[in-house]
Protein backbone atom coordinates (compact mmCIF):
# COMPACT_ATOMS: atom_id res chain seq x y z
CA UNK A 1 0.00 0.00 0.00
CA UNK A 2 3.15 2.17 0.78
CA UNK A 3 4.49 2.01 -2.60
CA UNK A 4 0.91 2.61 -4.34
CA UNK A 5 0.84 5.77 -2.43
CA UNK A 6 4.01 7.05 -3.53
CA UNK A 7 3.16 5.92 -7.19
CA UNK A 8 0.16 7.84 -6.91
CA UNK A 9 1.82 11.02 -5.28
CA UNK A 10 4.65 10.64 -8.05
CA UNK A 11 2.24 10.51 -11.16
CA UNK A 12 0.56 13.51 -8.70
CA UNK A 13 3.81 15.37 -9.17
CA UNK A 14 4.30 14.54 -12.58
CA UNK A 15 0.84 15.43 -13.83
CA UNK A 16 1.30 18.68 -11.81
CA UNK A 17 4.07 19.80 -14.28
CA UNK A 18 2.48 18.71 -17.03
CA UNK A 19 -0.02 21.00 -16.09
CA UNK A 20 2.00 23.53 -15.04
CA UNK A 21 4.05 23.49 -18.59
CA UNK A 22 0.67 23.80 -20.12
CA UNK A 23 -0.20 27.00 -18.31
CA UNK A 24 3.37 28.43 -19.63
CA UNK A 25 2.09 29.49 -22.69
CA UNK A 26 -1.13 30.59 -22.08
CA UNK A 27 1.05 33.04 -19.28
CA UNK A 28 3.35 33.91 -21.84
CA UNK A 29 0.79 35.15 -24.14
CA UNK A 30 -0.83 37.41 -21.20
CA UNK A 31 2.23 38.69 -20.26
CA UNK A 32 3.13 40.22 -23.90
CA UNK A 33 -0.84 41.26 -23.97
CA UNK A 34 -0.29 43.04 -20.97
CA UNK A 35 2.92 44.17 -22.25
CA UNK A 36 1.49 45.49 -25.09
CA UNK A 37 -1.05 47.21 -23.60
CA UNK A 38 0.98 49.16 -20.69
CA UNK A 39 3.06 49.85 -24.29
CA UNK A 40 0.27 51.72 -25.99
CA UNK A 41 -0.97 53.12 -22.34
CA UNK A 42 2.47 54.73 -21.67
CA UNK A 43 2.50 56.35 -25.11
CA UNK A 44 -1.17 57.53 -24.63
CA UNK A 45 0.15 59.21 -21.50
CA UNK A 46 3.11 60.94 -22.97
CA UNK A 47 0.74 62.17 -26.50
CA UNK A 48 -1.63 63.61 -23.10
CA UNK A 49 1.80 65.21 -22.01
CA UNK A 50 2.62 66.69 -25.10
CA UNK A 51 -0.62 68.52 -25.90
CA UNK A 52 -0.81 69.79 -22.38
CA UNK A 53 2.54 71.03 -22.51
CA UNK A 54 3.68 71.48 -25.56
CA UNK A 55 7.05 73.80 -24.87
CA UNK A 56 7.79 71.85 -21.64
CA UNK A 57 8.04 68.41 -23.84
CA UNK A 58 9.40 70.22 -26.46
CA UNK A 59 12.06 71.87 -24.78
CA UNK A 60 12.62 68.23 -22.72
CA UNK A 61 12.72 66.51 -26.33
CA UNK A 62 15.51 68.80 -27.57
CA UNK A 63 17.51 68.74 -24.78
CA UNK A 64 17.15 64.63 -24.86
CA UNK A 65 19.01 64.61 -28.62
CA UNK A 66 21.53 67.21 -27.95
CA UNK A 67 22.92 65.19 -24.97
CA UNK A 68 23.28 62.14 -26.92
CA UNK A 69 26.70 61.71 -29.09
CA UNK A 70 24.82 61.31 -32.33
CA UNK A 71 21.58 63.83 -31.93
CA UNK A 72 24.39 67.13 -31.22
CA UNK A 73 26.30 65.26 -34.66
CA UNK A 74 23.17 66.00 -36.65
CA UNK A 75 21.68 68.73 -34.99
CA UNK A 76 24.83 70.68 -35.73
CA UNK A 77 24.65 69.48 -39.31
CA UNK A 78 21.58 69.79 -40.08
CA UNK A 79 22.11 73.78 -38.73
CA UNK A 80 24.95 74.14 -40.99
CA UNK A 81 22.84 72.81 -43.59
CA UNK A 82 20.07 75.16 -43.00
CA UNK A 83 22.30 78.26 -42.50
CA UNK A 84 24.42 77.48 -45.71
CA UNK A 85 20.55 76.96 -47.83
CA UNK A 86 20.18 80.66 -46.31
CA UNK A 87 23.12 82.38 -46.86
CA UNK A 88 23.02 81.13 -50.51
CA UNK A 89 20.06 83.10 -50.97
CA UNK A 90 22.23 86.10 -50.85
CA UNK A 91 25.73 85.51 -51.43
CA UNK A 92 28.03 82.81 -52.84
CA UNK A 93 31.58 83.26 -53.14
CA UNK A 94 31.35 83.86 -56.82
CA UNK A 95 28.68 83.87 -59.65
CA UNK A 96 26.87 80.29 -60.59
CA UNK A 97 27.40 81.47 -64.14
CA UNK A 98 30.60 82.84 -63.95
CA UNK A 99 33.71 80.98 -65.48
CA UNK A 100 37.26 81.36 -65.50
CA UNK A 101 38.87 78.92 -68.92
CA UNK A 102 42.64 79.52 -67.31
CA UNK A 103 41.49 77.60 -64.46
CA UNK A 104 39.98 74.37 -65.50
CA UNK A 105 40.12 71.58 -62.62
CA UNK A 106 42.22 73.62 -60.50
CA UNK A 107 42.95 72.23 -57.08
CA UNK A 108 41.82 74.35 -53.62
CA UNK A 109 43.89 77.41 -52.83
CA UNK A 110 42.65 80.98 -51.35
CA UNK A 111 40.77 82.07 -54.42
CA UNK A 112 38.76 78.66 -54.43
CA UNK A 113 38.71 76.62 -51.23
CA UNK A 114 37.59 73.44 -52.78
CA UNK A 115 38.78 74.12 -56.69
CA UNK A 116 36.78 74.36 -59.68
CA UNK A 117 35.07 72.50 -62.09
CA UNK A 118 35.73 71.65 -66.04
CA UNK A 119 34.44 74.62 -67.13
CA UNK A 120 36.18 76.87 -64.50
CA UNK A 121 33.41 77.13 -62.01
CA UNK A 122 33.84 77.82 -58.53
CA UNK A 123 33.16 74.54 -56.60
CA UNK A 124 32.22 75.75 -53.22
CA UNK A 125 29.35 78.53 -54.94
CA UNK A 126 27.99 75.45 -56.66
CA UNK A 127 27.66 73.70 -53.49
CA UNK A 128 26.43 76.10 -51.63
CA UNK A 129 23.36 76.71 -53.92
CA UNK A 130 22.96 73.03 -54.42
CA UNK A 131 21.84 72.82 -50.81
CA UNK A 132 18.98 74.84 -50.88
CA UNK A 133 18.26 72.54 -53.69
CA UNK A 134 18.69 69.28 -51.96
CA UNK A 135 16.72 70.78 -48.51
CA UNK A 136 13.79 71.88 -50.66
CA UNK A 137 13.93 67.96 -52.26
CA UNK A 138 14.45 66.36 -48.84
CA UNK A 139 11.58 68.55 -46.80
CA UNK A 140 8.93 67.88 -50.34
CA UNK A 141 9.96 64.10 -50.30
CA UNK A 142 9.44 64.07 -46.53
CA UNK A 143 5.87 65.98 -46.81
CA UNK A 144 4.15 64.03 -50.12
CA UNK A 145 5.60 60.24 -47.90
CA UNK A 146 4.22 61.65 -44.57
CA UNK A 147 0.77 62.05 -46.65
CA UNK A 148 0.11 59.29 -48.24
CA UNK A 149 2.00 57.07 -45.92
CA UNK A 150 -0.70 58.41 -43.26
CA UNK A 151 -3.80 58.46 -45.33
CA UNK A 152 -2.77 54.60 -46.37
CA UNK A 153 -2.32 53.84 -42.46
CA UNK A 154 -5.44 55.55 -41.72
CA UNK A 155 -7.28 53.10 -44.53
CA UNK A 156 -5.29 49.87 -43.44
CA UNK A 157 -6.38 49.88 -39.67
CA UNK A 158 -9.92 50.94 -40.46
CA UNK A 159 -12.99 49.50 -38.57
CA UNK A 160 -14.33 48.24 -42.37
CA UNK A 161 -12.35 44.65 -42.79
CA UNK A 162 -13.13 45.00 -46.09
CA UNK A 163 -11.79 48.28 -46.71
CA UNK A 164 -8.62 47.20 -44.53
CA UNK A 165 -7.86 44.07 -45.99
CA UNK A 166 -8.23 46.02 -50.38
CA UNK A 167 -5.84 48.83 -48.81
CA UNK A 168 -3.04 45.94 -47.27
CA UNK A 169 -3.33 44.42 -50.63
CA UNK A 170 -2.55 47.56 -52.93
CA UNK A 171 -0.01 48.56 -50.69
CA UNK A 172 2.10 45.23 -51.16
CA UNK A 173 1.02 45.54 -55.06
CA UNK A 174 2.60 49.08 -55.39
CA UNK A 175 5.41 48.77 -53.00
CA UNK A 176 7.23 47.01 -55.54
CA UNK A 177 7.64 49.63 -57.74
CA UNK A 178 10.68 50.86 -57.79
CA UNK A 179 11.48 54.53 -57.46
CA UNK A 180 13.40 54.67 -60.63
CA UNK A 181 10.90 53.30 -62.51
CA UNK A 182 8.24 55.99 -61.79
CA UNK A 183 10.91 58.72 -62.16
CA UNK A 184 11.68 57.64 -65.95
CA UNK A 185 7.17 57.00 -66.50
CA UNK A 186 7.30 60.83 -64.91
CA UNK A 187 9.72 62.00 -67.35
CA UNK A 188 8.16 61.05 -70.28
CA UNK A 189 5.44 64.24 -70.06
CA UNK A 190 7.13 65.99 -67.53
CA UNK A 191 10.46 65.98 -68.39
CA UNK A 192 13.28 66.39 -66.02
CA UNK A 193 13.06 68.20 -62.94
CA UNK A 194 12.98 68.09 -59.16
CA UNK A 195 9.71 67.81 -58.98
CA UNK A 196 9.78 64.51 -61.20
CA UNK A 197 12.31 63.23 -57.55
CA UNK A 198 9.84 64.60 -54.81
CA UNK A 199 6.77 62.99 -56.48
CA UNK A 200 8.73 59.76 -57.34
CA UNK A 201 10.36 59.43 -54.03
CA UNK A 202 7.31 60.91 -51.96
CA UNK A 203 5.49 58.06 -53.48
CA UNK A 204 7.87 55.13 -52.78
CA UNK A 205 8.60 56.07 -49.36
CA UNK A 206 5.12 56.77 -48.60
CA UNK A 207 4.61 53.12 -49.63
CA UNK A 208 7.13 51.88 -47.43
CA UNK A 209 6.11 54.27 -44.42
CA UNK A 210 2.89 52.94 -44.24
CA UNK A 211 3.86 49.29 -44.46
CA UNK A 212 5.94 49.56 -41.19
CA UNK A 213 3.64 51.88 -39.95
CA UNK A 214 0.58 49.41 -39.58
CA UNK A 215 1.66 47.34 -36.44
CA UNK A 216 2.25 49.95 -34.50
CA UNK A 217 -0.88 52.06 -35.76
CA UNK A 218 -3.09 49.21 -35.42
CA UNK A 219 -1.87 47.86 -32.01
CA UNK A 220 -2.82 51.64 -31.23
CA UNK A 221 -6.47 51.00 -33.18
CA UNK A 222 -7.40 48.30 -31.11
CA UNK A 223 -6.22 49.64 -27.68
CA UNK A 224 -9.47 49.95 -25.11
CA UNK A 225 -9.13 54.04 -24.39
CA UNK A 226 -9.48 54.06 -28.65
CA UNK A 227 -12.34 51.81 -28.29
CA UNK A 228 -13.96 54.32 -25.30
CA UNK A 229 -13.54 57.15 -27.51
CA UNK A 230 -15.16 55.68 -30.17
CA UNK A 231 -18.39 54.22 -28.65
CA UNK A 232 -18.59 57.74 -26.98
CA UNK A 233 -19.20 59.55 -30.27
CA UNK A 234 -15.52 60.37 -31.68
CA UNK A 235 -15.47 60.89 -35.17
CA UNK A 236 -12.84 58.16 -36.78
CA UNK A 237 -10.38 60.88 -38.12
CA UNK A 238 -10.28 62.63 -35.02
CA UNK A 239 -9.38 59.28 -33.40
CA UNK A 240 -6.70 58.42 -35.49
CA UNK A 241 -5.04 61.42 -35.72
CA UNK A 242 -5.71 62.27 -31.78
CA UNK A 243 -4.74 58.39 -30.59
CA UNK A 244 -3.26 56.66 -32.63
CA UNK A 245 -0.79 58.70 -34.84
CA UNK A 246 0.84 59.81 -31.84
CA UNK A 247 1.86 56.16 -30.38
CA UNK A 248 3.07 55.68 -33.65
CA UNK A 249 5.51 58.78 -33.64
CA UNK A 250 9.24 57.34 -33.03
CA UNK A 251 8.37 55.02 -36.02
CA UNK A 252 7.17 57.38 -37.95
CA UNK A 253 10.85 60.03 -37.29
CA UNK A 254 13.00 57.06 -38.13
CA UNK A 255 11.24 56.27 -40.80
CA UNK A 256 11.33 60.06 -42.47
CA UNK A 257 14.55 60.76 -41.49
CA UNK A 258 15.90 57.97 -43.65
CA UNK A 259 12.98 59.06 -46.32
CA UNK A 260 14.86 62.61 -46.13
CA UNK A 261 18.19 61.22 -46.20
CA UNK A 262 17.52 58.37 -49.02
CA UNK A 263 16.03 61.23 -50.90
CA UNK A 264 19.16 62.60 -51.39
CA UNK A 265 21.12 59.82 -52.96
CA UNK A 266 17.93 59.43 -55.14
CA UNK A 267 18.73 62.99 -56.23
CA UNK A 268 22.22 62.07 -57.09
CA UNK A 269 21.28 58.86 -58.56
CA UNK A 270 18.80 60.11 -60.92
CA UNK A 271 20.60 63.40 -61.54
CA UNK A 272 23.29 61.52 -63.17
CA UNK A 273 20.71 59.28 -65.78
CA UNK A 274 19.54 62.34 -66.65
CA UNK A 275 15.77 62.71 -65.07
CA UNK A 276 16.37 64.33 -61.82
CA UNK A 277 17.21 68.54 -61.68
CA UNK A 278 17.69 70.09 -65.00
CA UNK A 279 21.36 71.20 -66.12
CA UNK A 280 21.26 74.63 -65.23
CA UNK A 281 19.48 74.28 -61.49
CA UNK A 282 22.61 73.58 -58.83
CA UNK A 283 22.65 70.46 -56.60
CA UNK A 284 24.83 67.92 -54.63
CA UNK A 285 23.64 65.46 -57.28
CA UNK A 286 24.49 68.16 -60.26
CA UNK A 287 28.14 68.56 -59.43
CA UNK A 288 28.31 65.10 -59.09
CA UNK A 289 27.41 63.86 -62.04
CA UNK A 290 29.05 66.22 -63.93
CA UNK A 291 32.48 65.30 -62.40
CA UNK A 292 32.31 61.61 -61.92
CA UNK A 293 33.45 60.81 -65.65
CA UNK A 294 36.59 61.92 -64.72
CA UNK A 295 36.71 60.82 -61.35
CA UNK A 296 40.18 59.20 -62.37
CA UNK A 297 41.92 62.75 -63.11
CA UNK A 298 40.70 64.80 -60.85
CA UNK A 299 39.20 63.12 -57.65
CA UNK A 300 39.27 65.74 -55.44
CA UNK A 301 35.76 67.28 -58.26
CA UNK A 302 33.91 64.40 -56.82
CA UNK A 303 35.07 63.97 -53.55
CA UNK A 304 33.85 67.14 -52.21
CA UNK A 305 29.99 66.94 -52.79
CA UNK A 306 30.26 63.15 -52.28
CA UNK A 307 31.48 64.05 -48.68
CA UNK A 308 28.69 66.37 -48.64
CA UNK A 309 26.41 63.91 -49.30
CA UNK A 310 27.61 61.22 -47.57
CA UNK A 311 27.99 63.38 -43.56
CA UNK A 312 24.65 65.35 -44.51
CA UNK A 313 22.30 61.45 -44.66
CA UNK A 314 24.21 60.23 -41.97
CA UNK A 315 23.42 63.32 -39.75
CA UNK A 316 19.83 62.73 -41.24
CA UNK A 317 19.88 59.03 -39.85
CA UNK A 318 21.63 59.48 -36.35
CA UNK A 319 18.75 62.39 -35.87
CA UNK A 320 16.05 60.20 -36.59
CA UNK A 321 17.42 57.67 -34.09
CA UNK A 322 18.15 60.37 -31.40
CA UNK A 323 14.28 61.94 -32.14
CA UNK A 324 12.77 58.19 -31.67
CA UNK A 325 14.49 57.93 -28.14
CA UNK A 326 13.66 61.16 -27.03
CA UNK A 327 9.92 61.20 -27.95
CA UNK A 328 9.72 57.50 -26.62
CA UNK A 329 8.19 57.48 -22.85
CA UNK A 330 9.98 54.23 -22.87
CA UNK A 331 13.23 55.14 -23.41
CA UNK A 332 13.22 58.84 -21.92
CA UNK A 333 11.93 59.24 -18.33
CA UNK A 334 12.19 62.85 -18.53
CA UNK A 335 9.37 62.73 -20.77
CA UNK A 336 7.46 60.93 -18.51
CA UNK A 337 8.08 63.31 -15.24
CA UNK A 338 6.73 66.02 -17.17
CA UNK A 339 3.10 67.22 -14.75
Amino acid sequence: MTNLNRDDSDMGGVNGSNDSRGDAPKEDASNKTMLNEAVVQTSHMAARTRRSHPWASAGTVVSSIWHTGGGKYAMVVIGLWVAVSVVSLFWTPYQLLATDGYHVWSSPSAAHPLGTDGVGSDVLSWLMAGSRTNLAIALLTVCVAAALGLLLVAAMVSRNSAFASTSVVVVDALISLPTVLIALILTVPFGASAAVIVVSCGFAYGMNLARILRPAALLAARSPYVEASLWAGARPIRVFFTHVLPNTLPVLSVQLSMSAGTSLLAEAGLTYLGVGVGSGVPSWGHSLATSVRFISIYPTAVLWPGLVVTVVVIALNLFGDALRDAIDPLTNPALRNIA
